[in-house]
């Protein structure tokens, strides 16, 4: 996204309680807490919005007394994004993700800019910039993970308390050389074309994903392709029916697809389905769900600190992670180790 026109911060957001916000990164020991609350008001059909709305008074009267809570709706796709950087340029203690997994998605990627951190322009900021996440959205499979129920006042709990844990952050680049971050999952191929129509039926709720599995399998075509791990050598992997990168767990609105990650461990987990066919996903979609799909034949699981996947065939793979549809094939996909601060 280009920043020829960067939004200026302090105009971008909305102080809830004016004589509380002195401005950020002030010097003082004592100062409270700047807190940033990155609100897509239109998710979930509009219920992000009410909800949140709903949400505030609890919100004031848990945080107020020892923060500055500001709020910023974002108005359009890549939003979340430029508030993100702007917020963490100006020293924001913590900046909150309010919505699914789409709005994390984007806040994520506001940690980084042109390849790198995001860092503070404040001259010695007391604590870099945290990670924090309200999930009000149509899906909270990043939240899955951590074992957090889809509650917002247990988030707002876990915000007061504000506790850290350093986190990975996966990245994929192409033949562009542009960069792009996920912290969940990035899938390639039947699921990656799933998640692109599913998103067309978001107004569905977690029906959506079932919708959008329905619409993938039209025409499906199982596809040979070729990866690269921990910059080894190449291999051939026939017949994939879809290929899962995982720094969570869960995607789809609950499915356990990669049970092995762990966003502490410094690794990714990939996961490959081979050779599936329609009522191969009818059968054993209840492992797929609960994650005991490890055993099935033609599934495979290894942990990466790399990978490199190429489609053979040339027909175009779909690629994308968190649920943001990012084109196609060729791709790395990378773990960049402990790299955000996340609010836990």
């Amino acid at each position: 996204m280009s920043m020829s026109n960067p939004i200026v911060f302090r105009s971008e957001l909305k102080p809830m309680a004016p004589d509380l916000f002195p401005g950020l990164g002030s010097s003082s020991s004592s100062r409270q807490r700047d807190l940033v609350f990155v609100v897509n008001p239109l998710g979930a059909n509009g219920r992000t919005g009410k909800e949140w709305k709903k949400l505030l008074p609890y919100l004031r009267s848990r945080l107020d007394k020892k923060c500055n809570i500001c709020e910023s709706l974002t108005s359009g796709p890549c939003h979340a994004i430029d508030i993100t950087r702007e917020a963490i340029r100006e020293g924001a203690d913590a900046v909150i993700s309010v919505g699914g997994d789409g709005t994390l998605h984007e806040v994520v990627n506001g940690f980084f800019w042109a390849g790198k951190p995001v860092v503070s322009q404040i001259k010695e900021p007391t604590n870099s910039t945290a990670l924090g996440l309200i999930p009000l959205g149509t899906g909270s499979d990043f939240a899955r993970t951590f074992g957090w129920k889809n509650d917002p006042h247990e988030a707002i709990e876990r915000i007061a308390r504000g506790l850290r844990s350093s986190i990975d952050v996966g990245v994929i680049s192409g033949e562009s050389g542009k960069h792009h971050y996920f912290i969940n999952v990035a899938d390639i191929h039947l699921s990656a074309k799933a998640g692109f129509y599913a998103s067309r039926y978001k107004r569905f709720g977690n029906l959506c994903y079932i919708i959008g599995a329905l619409q993938a399998f039209m025409g499906h075509h199982n596809q040979d392709l070729r990866i690269k791990v921990n910059e080894g050598e190449w291999e051939k992997c026939p017949q994939v029916t879809a290929l899962c990168v995982g720094n969570g767990k869960y995607f789809g609105g609950g499915m356990k697809i990669t049970p092995n990650a762990n966003p502490h461990s410094g690794n990714l987990e990939v996961v490959i389905l081979q050779d599936f066919k329609w009522y191969d996903f009818v059968l054993k979609l209840h492992k797929l769900y609960n994650g005991t799909h490890l055993m099935v034949k033609n599934v495979s699981s290894r942990s990466v600190l790399s990978i490199e996947v190429e489609d053979i065939s040339g027909k175009g793979v779909y690629i994308q992670s968190d649920g943001e549809h990012l084109g196609f094939l060729p791709k790395k996909i990378c773990v960049l180790p402990s790299v955000i601060e996340m609010i836990c």
